[in-house]
């Protein structure tokens, strides 16, 4: 039998959601939900989606729907990821987990009430094919020892001042704003993939743009419409964060994020450095990874099903040369979820679990407190 989802939130994000379960042949996309009862009429109008719920609490009613998708605004994960878990439903929350890691602890203490629920959180650049083979090679000690760790996410939706969200707003987004938004991303990839934990941070945040032009009307994210009816709003949280770290196995790293940099849509990236080879991956070019050799050729891998680790294989559909990307690497995350759940809960974790990203938002509320006191903050275990 299919398991039965529903989406609450029909912006931006809802939208992938919808496109990438209705590409997994185990799951039934069968509600969706908004406060804007007419854009999720719309919305399940256009994808031929049976129910339009106008609340949460509607929606979790339903006892038809077996798991729920949270795609709502940073401020209402919380209240609305517990009551999602209080339901007796499976949770897939988009990040971050919650506005705060007082809020996070707090949701896992939940969560610990309720063990028949599974609950993830939509880190979806893990599930890439080729970052899966980059886990499994590194897994099976072909880099040697991770020593080095570098690199980036850059974009430029933000970078004039008439550009405008909400995750520049602190009681929306919480006191970040790339970091929160991008940064987590990179740093959970990272700590996927090297099985490495991020454990002492020191961190430099800029409010590149101070003061902005605020649309009098709600504008959707990444639009280059520009509004005459405007507000000006003083900026308090960052599009540019650059952070050195140490992991517990003794690597050391340095990254950047920003969302000012022209020229850049997506562009996030990693080099991992080992004491016998490095590897190289970037999100743009994401068919494709790095190897780095001293005393051999560095080589460009393509990805190839045919030729991928076991582990990776699940994660890949097309034939070498026909390109995936980022709406593969959304449904791959959700596929990997939702067969943890169709197979009995057998195997792997291989998304991203509330512990997981719990831990993110503690790494992102402390690279804010390092910027500001600067100096090296250390990751306490609770």
């Amino acid at each position: 039998m299919k398991i039965r989802v529903g989406i609450i939130g029909m912006g931006y994000i809802g939208e992938s959601h919808i496109e990438a379960i209705r590409r997994i042949g185990i799951c039934q996309l069968c509600a969706v939900a908004d406060t804007n009862y007419e854009l999720a009429k719309q919305k399940a109008e256009a994808y031929g989606i049976e129910k339009v719920y106008a609340s949460v609490d509607e929606m979790l009613n339903d006892k038809d729907i077996d798991a729920v998708h949270n795609c709502t605004p940073n401020f209402l994960h919380m209240e609305i990821n517990e009551k999602i878990i209080r339901s007796g439903k499976h949770l897939f929350s988009e990040k971050p987990l919650t506005m705060n890691y007082e809020q996070a602890k707090k949701l896992l203490a939940v969560k610990k009430e309720f063990p028949e629920v599974e609950a993830a959180v939509n880190f979806n650049y893990r599930l890439n094919p080729l970052v899966q083979e980059i886990r499994s090679r590194i897994k099976k000690g072909e880099a040697g020892d991770i020593r080095i760790i570098t690199g980036y996410y850059n974009q430029d939706w933000l970078m004039y001042d008439t550009d405008y969200s909400w995750r520049l707003e602190p009681e929306v987004a919480g006191n970040s704003c790339c970091i929160a938004d991008i940064g987590s991303h990179w740093m959970d990839i990272i700590q996927h993939v090297t099985g490495h934990k991020i454990v002492s941070v020191m961190g430099d945040t800029v409010t590149v743009i101070p003061v902005r032009k605020k649309p009098a009307k709600q504008q959707e994210t990444f639009k280059d419409a520009v509004s005459d009816d405007y507000i000006e709003v003083p900026i308090k949280n960052e599009e540019y964060a650059a952070v050195l770290f140490k992991t517990d196995k003794g690597a050391t790293g340095v990254f950047h994020v920003t969302e000012a940099a022209a020229g850049h849509g997506c562009d996030f990236g990693f080099e991992i450095n080992g004491s016998l080879l490095s590897y190289g991956w970037n999100q743009e070019q994401n068919d494709r990874m790095w190897i780095g050799r001293r005393g051999g050729d560095n080589s460009v891998v393509i990805r190839n099903p045919n030729l991928i680790s076991d582990e990776a294989k699940p994660y890949t559909n097309l034939a070498m040369g026909h390109p995936e990307g980022w709406n593969d690497a959304f449904k791959g995350n959700f596929y990997a979820f939702y067969k943890y759940l169709y197979d009995g809960k057998q195997g792997e974790r291989i998304y991203s679990t509330l512990e997981d990203a719990a831990y993110i938002v503690k790494l992102t509320e402390k690279i804010i407190e390092s910027s500001k006191q600067k100096t090296w903050i250390n990751i306490e275990e609770d």
